[in-house]
């Protein structure tokens, strides 16, 4: 059973048993993962994780004073085994009461600021409530 981490306002479940895999991650992050980290979510002003365990899960970017989840897909998320578990992953981030956008490995290439716009106004949006 995952263990549960305090966030801000209440907890979430947490696999320990994830946390040399994503740390793994970190070190061997996507270019377009290293790009939103180093570009934009390392310096925003509210705090982002990168590769942080919920559940049994590793998601790309986290917010915790957002309940912000933001995911950057490569190709073997449009195939149709990557879409059904992301469907799946989807439903229980949202159970938990989090937020999920997905942008593509594209989206960073071509769109990066708009990429960031959308990051940074859905922020504002769940905040600044």
């Amino acid at each position: 059973m995952p263990k549960e981490v305090k966030t801000e306002n209440n907890f979430l479940p947490r696999d320990k048993k994830l946390k040399g895999f994503s740390g793994s991650l970190r070190k061997n992050a996507t270019p377009q993962e290293n790009k939103l980290w180093y570009e934009m979510l390392r310096t925003y002003p509210v705090r982002f994780n990168r590769q942080r365990i919920i559940g049994e899960y590793i998601v790309d970017f986290y917010c915790d004073k957002a309940k912000l989840v933001v995911e950057i897909d490569g190709s073997q998320h449009y195939e149709e085994k990557g879409t059904a578990k992301d469907v799946e992953r989807d439903a229980y981030l949202k159970s938990l009461g989090l937020k999920v956008l997905r942008f593509s490995n594209l989206d960073i290439n071509k769109n990066f600021y708009e990429v960031c716009t959308v990051i940074d106004n859905t922020v504002h949006d769940i905040i600044d409530k």
